[in-house]
């Protein structure tokens, strides 16, 4: 009896040892665990959330990849490869919206003629609209873009395309058009530059974290970069974002004052543009959020404003031209940044006014002029951190 009782001592005695053993490992992975929770969480508080919003095509997709082409490795040649079918996508749906306006204008205007096609083009024009009208496009041979150049040529596709803010025309018809025979060759592989043009309508979120220093430097401010979708259909999903963020970056395309919305064809891209900013800048959670604005495609706004009137936008309406070339361009840029200055201050609580607002002019295709805006964009937010941090 004494025996079993000692066996079943020594049996108890091993199983406690064995749980103890197992005890202490799982309290060393919990640990483990929770050490590494509280790192990632030390880690989170310096990294700086930015959100990147607009309205539809304001260029805020290009901003984002312009970031990843600078301060990060860039697009390898998978991601490369990647955007060849979105390329030939946007060739197919330009030549389709340029043949399709062309008829459509051909019909409407009091001087038609200058947008009819010469006869032996038309049939041309018909099979392209046709391939620009599928769901899956195919790939751009040498004959297919034979046939797309030899349409853009055709004198009225050129009147059409002058004409372009009045049909959704992407502002990337003429790099694309020109590059036609390399877009078309067998082993192409897409440029950085293809890469920026390419027209992708973002939908739901896409982040990068970077530092404007350099991934392989250890010094400098660490961001989170938020990308979301601008139309309004795509908004629904921004709220979420909008805790915890140290800067908005607006993008705001100021050469689109006399184009109407993709979504709603009613609607002035510019006046859109004010109140989304306006609705914005009046969120509560906002209240210390530092604001940039970048008043994006100034190179095709520099361009537009010496042909097409501020004043044709309901905003711009009390726009007066004072002079020519490059000293109105200016004149023109200074009346823009003006007034979404006078809506910042309108549209901002007294309890706010101390948070910071810069505006930026940008071009979002240029990739010095993007780097140097965001060196401007971490030196300002991080003078702001110091002066929270009573070391200003």
């Amino acid at each position: 009896m004494l025996s079993v009782l000692a066996e079943n001592m020594g049996l108890l005695c091993s199983r406690n040892r064995r749980y103890s053993a197992a005890d202490a490992e799982e309290n060393a992975q919990t640990e483990e665990i929770e050490r590494r929770i509280e790192q990632e969480t030390k880690a989170e508080k310096h990294i700086q959330k930015l959100l990147l919003l607009g309205a539809g095509e304001s260029g805020k997709s290009t901003i984002f990849k312009q970031i990843k082409l600078l301060f990060q490795t860039g697009f390898d040649e998978a991601e490369l490869r990647s955007y060849i079918p979105v390329i030939h996508a946007n060739v197919y749906q330009t030549i389709k919206i340029l043949y399709d306006g062309s008829k459509e204008l051909a019909q409407n205007e009091t001087d038609s003629t200058s947008f009819v096609l010469s006869n032996e083009h038309k049939d041309i024009g018909e099979k392209l609209s046709e391939i620009g009208g599928r769901l899956d496009y195919p790939r751009l041979t040498k004959e297919l873009a034979q046939e797309i150049e030899t349409l853009w040529k055709d004198p009225a596709i050129q009147e059409t395309c002058n004409r372009g803010n009045e049909l959704q025309l992407p502002d990337c018809v003429h790099y694309f058009m020109e590059n036609l025979h390399r877009l078309s060759d067998t082993n192409y592989i897409p440029t950085k530059e293809d890469v920026l043009y390419a027209r992708v309508r973002t939908t739901g979120v896409v982040e990068i974290q970077f530092s404007p220093v350099g991934e392989h430097k250890k010094s400098g401010e660490v961001y989170r970069l938020f990308d979301v979708g601008g139309q309004r259909n795509e908004r629904r999903k921004w709220i979420h974002l909008f805790e915890g963020v140290t800067a908005v970056i607006f993008c705001a395309a100021i050469s689109e004052y006399d184009q109407t919305l993709f979504e709603d064809e009613q609607k002035n891209r510019m006046m859109e543009t004010k109140e989304l900013f306006d609705w914005v800048l009046k969120q509560p959670c906002f209240e210390k959020t530092s604001f940039m604005l970048f008043l994006n495609k100034f190179d095709i706004f520099e361009k537009k404003v010496l042909k097409v009137p501020l004043n044709v936008c309901e905003w711009f309406k009390d726009y007066q031209p004072v002079s020519t070339g490059k000293q109105e361009i200016e004149h023109a840029y200074e009346f823009v940044k003006k007034k979404f200055e006078e809506l910042y201050f309108q549209s901002t609580a007294p309890d706010r006014v101390d948070r910071v607002f810069k505006i930026y002019r940008t071009t979002a295709l240029d990739q010095k002029l993007v780097k140097k805006t965001f060196k401007l964009v971490d030196e300002t937010l991080r003078r702001r951190n110091l002066f929270e941090a009573g070391l200003l």
